[in-house]
């Protein structure tokens, strides 16, 4: 009898089916009670009515959730905005001329949406979106210590690194010991534990995703705080471990609200330099947030910018108008939705709608809740968004990557995000144009059939960031060389690079011997398309060249389409060369296998070769007659016979001469006898008996493959007097060849060759 484990028992989570309502039900609540807190400590900060922060996470909530389309952004009051907000305070010198400017700066970012600014995100480089992660998590993971240990000086959600109290977020660690309370500290290692005992309940039972670990913690937490008063007093937590709001009074529960705007104010010009100080620093901290969150998404949805900031923009709208603080999205809040399990925009409405539906209770539930619990939550999330494993990640990517990263993040932490955000971009920028001017563009050194070419590929924006490191490249070009510039991917060249080619085309390149072919630079540019080189086979190549120039030739090639470094060919300007006549410096005998095109794995253009094609490469009379003409006749130098690994043609010849079976009875294929019979002579029939089946057999039709080949090559000089003459002569070279259609590597049977010099 066998004994059934709870594991064997557990429903996987692919067949728990929690309504997303319900996920969405409990991240709303979660958010409920720390926003509220968080957006009256921004308001505290600020020096502002402590409902400008309630309003402004109401609307952020309920408006900006129901227009966005993100299903994980949050959107609140902005700690990031503080700095901005107390200069503008005092240069406006007036409340209403503030939310007037807020009211002008949400249409204003309403229209960058409209016109479509938000796509500048798109051109947000990774690493600085992963600085600003990693930063937001830091900073909370230090803001939160000292309210976790009891040291609650500063408002919750004061988030800048120089406060307006002359300390630091340092120097208020520092402090910790003196102002050290055991039973916060108790309150925060409890919720904490929590935090982490439903986070690992949950990867191992989904059944336990049901109470999210935040609204578990949170409710222990304030329990556990009135449970330790009643024991005992001196174990209670003090009034400045809560947070300490007087209940709204009917006279000031609504203040601020319907903030009608005095008409002289419109005239002010410092209001319209407010507002669009506003509007641009809401805008750009919002795709920043709205970018990372998008990368946190477990499901990995991507949201539109556009509209996202016209919803912002409606929101800080609404905001003027109702006395709340600006909006942008919020990355903390974004995670601990996450967290929670929020599925939808649904979290981030619920939360709104619980913060009007009990606003004049806000200050009574408030107020029973230990900051210890919220900043231990908040600590929590920090903790998610600085991962180990996106350290990690980023270190990996080498330096261009983790330098822009890390200075993306220490920057945040020690001024805000927008200044870090612009630090973070300024060292990308110099890793581009570090990495412009070593290698700008796509340069290749092909081999020709006369000779050596650099080729050189602008790109499809060709700004003038690649001006440097093409004058570079340029100019290190040496005496004899031959230069081909190719415009034909670029949409657009900055006017200063279009300088530098004319300049260098017409001047420079004379004067230093230097040959430049220009190919797809458009008329408006005014440079004439000119090729100085040859890239196809003509009859002065042809005479001049040797069988074991042509050799090598291939050779060449195959290792320039093994590496997929194949050179670039203007087929349409071969067309037109090519035309009135062909002068092929080879012909190949080849399979008529899809997956071995003779032209693409010897890396070959228009009339260099030419290709007789037949299963299994054999010889016979029709074959032997074109190779006599491509050489007698044509002039090519070089027979090549090439067969192919994984050969259907031989392996069926293998199989018939183990069984005896006649192809045509056993295909009904009346004329395959004539290609199974040219194989037939490269098979021993004792080995094709021993081979067996599997690898054994493989090896062995492999080695049938090559017999094969080297047969054909034996065969042409043999049965074809005109080219066993020439052969003898050394005017053509006669070489087999087996292509791997697996590696793409040619192995040439030199040994074996006919007409060429012995290695």
């Amino acid at each position: 009898m066998t004994t059934t484990s709870l594991n064997s028992i557990t429903t996987p989570e692919s067949q728990i089916r929690i309504p997303a309502f319900v996920r969405d039900l409990c991240s709303g609540v979660v958010l409920f009670l720390i926003a509220a807190p968080i957006g009256v400590g921004i308001a505290t900060t600020l020096g502002l009515p402590p409902q400008s922060g309630l309003v402004a996470a109401i609307i952020g909530g309920l408006v900006v959730g129901v227009l966005s389309g993100s299903k994980c952004s949050v959107a609140g009051p902005s700690a990031g905005l503080s700095l901005i907000l107390v200069n503008e305070l005092q240069v406006l010198a007036s409340i209403e001329r503030f939310w007037l400017a807020l009211l002008l700066a949400g249409g204003i970012q309403f229209l960058f949406g409209r016109f479509g600014l938000g796509k500048l995100s798109y051109f947000m480089p990774s690493s600085v979106v992963r600085g600003l992660i990693a930063a937001v998590g830091l900073i909370l993971i230090l803001k939160q210590i000292p309210h976790m240990l009891g040291h609650d000086v500063d408002p919750m959600g004061e988030m800048s690194f120089w406060q307006q109290d002359l300390q630091n977020t340092f120097s208020e660690l520092l402090k910790i010991p003196s102002d050290f309370f055991m039973s916060a500290t108790l309150i925060s290692a409890v919720c904490l534990l929590i935090l982490l005992g439903t986070d690992l309940l949950q990867r191992r039972f989904p059944w336990a995703s049901l109470m999210p670990g935040t609204l578990l913690a949170l409710a222990v937490g304030t329990i556990l705080s009135l449970v330790l008063k009643q024991l005992d007093p001196t174990w209670g937590l003090e009034a400045r471990h809560f947070l300490q709001l007087a209940p709204w009074e009917s006279g000031n529960r609504w203040a601020g609200v319907f903030v009608l705007p005095n008409v002289q104010d419109l005239l002010n010009p410092l209001v319209y330099v407010a507002a669009m100080l506003i509007a641009v620093v809401a805008s750009l901290e919002t795709l920043l947030a709205l970018d990372a969150v998008d990368r946190m998404d477990p499901e990995q949805r991507s949201s539109s910018p556009n509209r996202e900031l016209m919803a912002q923009g409606v929101g800080n709208l609404l905001c003027g108008i109702f006395g709340g603080l600006p909006l942008t999205s919020r990355l903390q809040f974004s995670q601990l939705n996450l967290m929670s399990g929020g599925k939808t925009q649904m979290a981030t409405i619920l939360h709104g709608s619980l913060l009007l539906a009990s606003f004049a209770m806000i200050p009574l539930y408030l107020n029973v809740i230990p900051l210890a619990c919220i900043a231990t939550v908040l600590f929590y999330v920090g903790t998610k968004l600085l991962t180990p494993y996106l350290i990690r990640d980023v270190w990996n990517e080498g330096r261009y990557q983790f330098l822009p990263f890390l200075a993306t993040a220490l920057a945040i932490v020690f001024t805000e995000k927008l200044i870090g955000a612009a630090i973070g971009l300024s060292v990308s920028l110099l890793f581009i144009l570090t990495s412009s001017l070593r290698r700008p563009l796509r340069r290749v050194l092909e081999k020709h059939l006369t000779g050596e070419l650099l080729h050189i590929q602008l790109p499809n924006q060709t700004s003038f960031l690649y001006r440097a490191g093409l004058e570079q490249a340029l100019r290190e070009a040496k005496p004899g060389t031959h230069i081909l510039l190719n415009a034909q991917d670029a949409d657009y060249i900055d006017p200063d690079v279009l300088r530098l080619v004319k300049d260098f085309k017409e001047k420079t390149a004379p004067k230093q011997g230097v040959e430049v072919s220009l190919r797809g630079f458009r008329d408006r540019y005014e440079l004439r398309d000119e090729t100085k080189f040859i890239d196809y086979s003509t009859r002065e190549l042809q005479e001049k060249l040797t069988p074991s120039d042509v050799l090598k030739m291939l050779q060449e090639g195959n290792a320039r389409f093994k590496a997929g470094e194949s050179n670039f060919r203007d087929y349409a300007a071969q067309l037109t060369t090519t035309g009135a006549g062909q002068f092929p410096f080879a012909a190949v005998l080849s399979c008529i296998d899809s997956r071995a095109p003779v032209e693409t794995i010897l890396d070959l253009g228009l009339g260099d070769i030419f290709s007789v094609r037949i299963a299994g490469n054999v010889v016979g009379p029709k074959v032997l007659g074109s190779l006599e003409y491509a050489c007698g006749v044509a002039g090519s130098k070089l027979i090549l016979v090439l067969g192919h690994t994984k050969c259907g043609a031989v392996t069926a010849a293998v199989k018939f001469n183990a069984s005896g079976a006649d192809p045509e009875q056993a295909t009904g294929c009346r004329h395959l006898n004539a290609i199974v019979d040219r194989v037939n002579p490269a098979i021993d029939h004792g080995q094709c008996l021993a081979a067996g089946e599997g690898d054994s057999f493989s090896r062995y039709v492999e080695s049938v493959t090559k017999e094969n080949v080297i047969q054909a090559v034996r065969q042409i000089v043999e049965q074809s007097p005109i080219l066993g003459r020439l052969a003898g002569e050394g005017k053509i070279g006669v070489v087999g060849a087996v292509y791997d259609v697996a590696a793409g590597e040619v192995e040439f049977f030199v040994d074996s060759a006919i007409g060429l010099p012995k290695p």
